[in-house]
């Protein structure tokens, strides 16, 4: 189970699994359905198996590209830890346990479900031909606000597409800043990237652009929906972070990158879920 979990560097999950529970009471808050535990249940369950599914595969079909990269060769498949075959297998196991467990929920997120795994598997393969691939890995984790709405709703609405259009421009920003360590190994081997496309300097005046359109899309909902202080305070918290990690990060140091990365971003996405839910109890 440890080999798995460190697999799916399950630690990462803080990043999409707070806008879930954000989609998930919006729901529950802003329109006639109530609360049910079951519901609740199935959609931590599908966000669990689509992310497994997700990283799985990405470090299955990177696999040669990780033995030969510095920084990743230590990852369980190149360092020898899981075999190719047990990661597409647990890939596989994943995915259909997310499709089942949409079957239960409601028809539209059922059929929707391969369209969701077709954009978080796909990731995997963009870096090979597009520099936009940061962006489709903010797309496959913008799904949690949206998708956890319409595990209440089994309707769209505008609201959650103001959080999830946030969690894109934010990981496809924070994404940005992650690659730059990868910068030079990328033009190596004729791999794709922002930052290999356009340099560091520019790659992270492209995340802060990109963390700005964040903020703004983290504001919209209070002109379409009652909130109280608790949200503001969650939304000058969360800007903070942002602004944060562009101060920790330079092009000429890289050093606090995995800080910037991990903890201001994971800090970020729990503290603003939290204050998004207190929100939700006060304006109740």
């Amino acid at each position: 189970m440890k080999k798995y979990l460190s697999l799916v560097t399950f630690s990462h999950t803080i990043f999409a699994m707070p806008f879930a529970f954000i989609g998930f009471f919006l729901a529950v808050t802003t329109t006639t359905h109530t609360f049910e535990w079951q519901k609740l249940l199935f959609m931590v369950m599908c966000m669990v198996f689509a992310r497994n599914s997700a990283m799985a595969f990405n470090r299955y079909l990177d696999r040669d590209i990780d033995a030969k990269n510095p920084r990743t060769k230590v990852r369980d498949i190149p360092a020898g830890r899981l075999t190719a075959n047990a990661a597409l297998t647990f890939t596989l196991i994943n995915c259909a346990l997310f499709v089942s467990t949409t079957w239960f929920i409601n028809s539209l997120c059922f059929y929707l479900s391969p369209v969701a795994l077709l954009v978080v598997l796909g990731y995997s393969a963009t870096k090979r031909f597009t520099a936009l691939c940061h962006l489709v890995l903010g797309l496959g984790l913008s799904l949690a606000p949206i998708g956890a709405y319409l595990v209440v709703t089994g309707e769209f609405a505008l609201l959650p597409v103001f959080f999830s259009l946030s969690v894109l421009c934010w990981v496809s920003g924070f994404d940005i800043i992650y690659a730059l360590q990868d910068e030079d190994f990328d033009r190596a081997e004729k791999l794709h990237s922002i930052p290999a496309y356009l340099g560091k300097v520019n790659a992270l005046r492209l995340s802060t652009f990109l963390h700005v359109l964040s903020a703004i899309f983290i504001v919209m909902p209070v002109f379409f929906t009652l909130v109280g202080w608790p949200y503001y305070i969650g939304i000058i918290f969360f800007c903070c972070m942002l602004t944060y990690q562009h101060m920790l990060v330079k092009p000429n140091d890289l050093s606090r990158v995995n800080f910037a990365f991990m903890t201001t971003n994971g800090i970020a996405s729990v503290v603003f879920a939290v204050f998004f839910l207190i929100d939700r109890l006060w304006v109740r």
